[in-house]
C-alpha cells in the first residue's frame, strides 16, 4: 500500500513539473522583450487571452477597471493576445497596443501574441491548464493566480471581469496572505 501511495505521489509531482509554474514560463512583453510573470510573484494575477475583434472585446473595459481598482493592493491583469479563435486578433503587437490604449485606455501589462490551445500551446497555458486540462473555450477566458503562483479559479470567457463571481474571487485572493 505504501509503494502505491509513493508511486501516485511521484506521478503527481512529475505531472506538475511537466506543466511548469506560471512564473517559469518564458514570455515576451508586447514590445517583444523576453520576460516572465516572475516580476509579479507575490501578487494576485488575472491572466486573460484577449482579442481586438471579438464580441467580448468590450471586456477590456472591465479588465482595466479591475486593474485600476485593485493594483495598489497587489493585483495585476496580464493580457495575452491570441488569434486562435476565428482569427479575431490578426493585428501586429503595435496595432494591438494602439487599439487597446486608444479604445479602452488599457494600462495593464500586455504580452506577445500566443497560442492557448493545440500542439503549439504556449508553456504558460500548459501550466495554467495542466496536463490533460480542458482547452480554452474562446477569447477572454480568465485564470486567477494566487500570490503563491497557483491557479485559484478559472473563468470561462463569457464571465465578465465585473461580475460578482470574478470580483469576489479577486478580493478573496487579495485578502489571503
Amino acid at each position: 500500500m505504501k509503494l502505491t501511495a509513493l508511486i501516485a505521489s511521484l506521478m503527481l509531482t512529475a505531472s506538475a513539473l511537466t506543466a511548469g509554474s506560471v512564473y517559469d514560463a518564458p514570455v515576451k512583453d508586447i514590445k517583444g522583450k523576453d520576460t516572465s510573470l516572475k516580476a509579479f510573484e507575490g501578487k494576485v494575477i488575472l491572466v486573460v487571452n484577449v482579442a481586438s475583434k471579438c464580441g467580448r472585446t468590450p471586456q477590456y473595459k472591465g479588465l482595466e477597471a479591475a486593474y485600476e481598482k485593485y493594483k495598489d493592493k497587489g493585483f495585476v491583469v496580464a493580457g495575452f493576445p491570441c488569434n486562435q479563435f476565428n482569427k479575431q486578433e490578426p493585428g501586429s503587437n503595435e496595432e494591438i497596443v494602439q487599439f487597446c490604449t486608444t479604445k479602452y485606455n488599457v494600462t495593464f501589462p500586455m504580452f506577445d501574441k500566443i497560442e492557448v490551445n493545440g500542439p503549439n500551446r504556449h508553456p504558460l497555458y500548459k501550466a495554467l491548464v495542466g496536463e490533460g486540462g480542458k482547452d480554452i473555450d474562446w477569447n477572454f477566458a480568465k485564470f486567477l493566480i494566487g500570490r503563491d503562483g497557483k491557479v485559484i479559479k478559472r473563468f470561462e470567457s463569457k464571465v465578465t471581469p465585473e461580475s460578482s463571481e470574478v470580483t469576489q474571487a479577486i478580493e478573496a485572493a487579495l485578502a489571503a496572505k
